[in-house]
């Protein structure tokens, strides 16, 4: 009696086990709260966006595909994309390369067609929240800012004295977004609405092929009467809500 008591308090301790859906993701604890609402994927989201120590502050800003802060965020200074002076106009610059993510990026000197790589959703090694926060936090993917818009009760309100949405899930439980704006050469349309990022490249079927920039991610963009899954050029600053995996505990 006394070796099967012994035998079940050494396994006591494996019986309580944390999962995560993601098995490329260990579950490294932090110090970063999250929510569930209730969603059907069972995804919990990040009580304050990458960078921010609040619910309301804006935190920091990314180009889609780059992990760190910088002081302009426009083109010529993106992180995956190589630029070069015309050879026709000395005032106009042309990609000849897009060196990470799949696109086709029309190429004015030839009118031809540069392929990517055919990659449409961010490595961990590129992605600000897995980066910045550690394993086991993401980018959400397009089905989940998807499904936050769709699966949840979205409200145009303040957090001490923020604009932003209060997002309410299923189960009742909210989150807050503040409407941070973007940033290019400097921050635009904070407190008016906001720009979150996917992890999701834009699809090829998605977008105005005729048009020479079409480098475009996923976003969820919102303002005071409406929330909306739409996509935005990969260089401009966003802000990033992180993400976890559900986790199942066997109890």
């Amino acid at each position: 009696m006394k070796k099967i008591l012994l035998l079940m308090a050494m396994a006591l301790p494996f019986v309580f086990v944390s999962c995560s859906d993601d098995k490329n993701e260990p579950d490294t604890p932090d110090n970063h709260e999250y929510v569930d609402l209730g969603l059907p994927s069972g995804t919990l989201w990040a009580t304050c966006n990458v960078g921010a120590d609040s619910p309301e502050q804006y935190g920091d800003y990314f180009s889609w595909g780059e992990v760190s802060t910088k002081e302009n965020y426009d083109w010529p200074y993106y992180k995956w994309t190589h630029w070069v002076i015309d050879t026709i106009s000395e005032y106009r610059y042309d990609i000849v390369e897009v060196t990470r993510y799949k696109y086709y990026v029309r190429n004015w000197t030839d009118n031809g067609y540069i392929d990517g790589d055919g990659k449409m959703e961010l490595e961990p090694e590129d992605d600000a929240a897995y980066v910045n926060w550690g394993p086991g936090w993401r980018t959400p993917t397009l089905e989940q800012i998807q499904e936050l818009v769709e699966k949840c009760v979205w409200q145009w309100t303040q957090k001490n004295g923020v604009n932003g949405c209060q997002i309410t899930g299923p189960n009742g439980k909210s989150i807050f977004l503040p409407a941070a704006g973007a940033r290019g050469e400097r921050l635009y349309n904070d407190g008016q609405c906001a720009y979150y990022w996917s992890r999701t490249l834009c699809s090829p079927e998605k977008l105005r092929i005729e048009a020479a920039d079409q480098d475009e991610a996923y976003i969820m963009f919102f303002h005071s009467w409406s929330n909306e899954v739409w996509y935005d050029s990969r260089w401009i600053g966003n802000p990033v809500r992180a993400v976890r995996a559900s986790r199942i505990t066997i109890q």
